[in-house]
């Protein structure tokens, strides 16, 4: 059986996304870019309005120049 996800669980996991992504200088436009897709894919995960599978984290990770795991222990801190 599947459980939700808690509302402050996400909320970590967005803020996260947006954090790097600003530590890394870019806006949505640059990252959307490198990742060769619209702007509007990466304002509609960062607010929240679509999920990324875990393949899709591994591709916004790796545009951004920051290891998958790495990611996930920020994250995991977080939580």
């Amino acid at each position: 059986m599947l459980k939700r996800i808690p509302h402050g669980h996400r909320e970590a996991l967005l803020e996260l996304l947006r954090e790097v992504r600003t530590e890394k200088g870019l806006i949505q436009t640059d990252l959307a870019k490198r990742l060769g897709r619209p702007q509007n894919f990466v304002s509609l995960y960062e607010r929240g309005v679509r999920r990324l599978d875990v393949l899709e984290l591994r591709e916004v990770c790796k545009a951004l120049g920051v290891p998958l795991a790495g990611f996930i222990r920020r994250l995991e801190k977080r939580l």
